[in-house]
């Protein structure tokens, strides 16, 4: 199986360079993160075409996520049953509302026999932020939903944007995120305690040079410089893990015109 994962950073703006790309690659399952779109708005039939199925769980111009499947989409889950909600302004700081919503940061289901989740994490923003502590317990939630996936037996995979650098070698400095998310012990020992309910990290060797990054910033440079982030996170189980045949980081989908600031990660594993 060919599993791979992309922050996408906007579907619509992205479509014919991710269909381009599902036809270069050829993942067997694709899972996507801040698709950018209501529920419905998914373009289904453009990846139909290409022999997708699709389930996406979105909320309009902010967050969302996908799985595109071409080995099969069964038992369906949008969302975790004890995800908490976020109570501020989906972009912004403030105002704090008094009832908290809870967002399309998750979607999930078996695929080919592999329960697949793909999952945009919250950002977390500054570690003074009230949106910090919602991404520490959303990172609590998750664990506990996967903890109850791998008691429940056959492989899981948990793929997607983590806005979580675990090790300070998945940054390109790290005295430049002094005092910024990302990097900081609560957040890396959040991702410690995911992996430690029975999952590997896998890290994908990148298709140039030495740093795995698969985030580079907009910013005049970051790219060329290689001046980037491992963020985007595939953590398997045992079956899995010990069956990868390969895994990459697709670096030249980040070139060109108009292209997300993640690059895409792809596993090869033979179950």
């Amino acid at each position: 199986m060919r599993l791979a994962t992309w922050n996408v950073n906007s579907v619509k703006a992205r479509l014919p360079r991710l269909l381009e790309w599902l036809e270069l690659a050829g993942p067997d399952v694709l899972c996507l993160q801040e698709t950018k779109l209501a529920t419905d708005a998914f373009p289904a039939d453009e990846v139909k075409a290409l022999g997708y199925d699709t389930v996406h769980h979105g909320e309009g111009r902010w967050n969302g996520v996908a799985l595109l499947s071409r080995a099969g989409l069964d038992d369906v889950r949008r969302g975790f049953a004890d995800a908490p909600g976020w109570s501020g302004e989906p972009g912004g700081e403030e105002p704090l509302f008094e009832e908290p919503r809870i967002e399309a940061r998750a979607v999930s289901a078996v695929c080919g026999g592999v329960r697949v989740w793909s999952v945009y994490v919250p950002n977390g923003r500054t570690p003074e932020s009230a949106h910090y502590g919602y991404k520490l317990n959303w990172l609590a939630a998750l664990r506990r939903t996967v903890a109850a996936d791998l008691a429940a037996g056959g492989p899981v995979a948990v793929c997607g944007d983590f806005n979580v650098a675990p090790r300070d070698s998945d940054v390109f400095d790290i005295a430049a995120f002094a005092g910024s998310t990302h990097v900081t012990k609560p957040e890396r020992d959040a991702v410690a305690a995911l992996l430690d309910t029975g999952l590997t990290d896998i890290v994908p060797k990148p298709m140039k040079g030495s740093n795995p990054f698969t985030y580079w910033d907009y910013r005049a440079g970051m790219f060329h410089q290689d001046k980037g982030m491992r963020i985007d996170l595939v953590c398997a189980s045992a079956t899995i893990a010990g069956a990868v045949k390969g895994a990459y980081i697709d670096r030249e989908a980040r070139k060109g015109k108009g292209p997300s600031d993640h690059a895409p990660v792809v596993i090869d594993f033979d179950i």
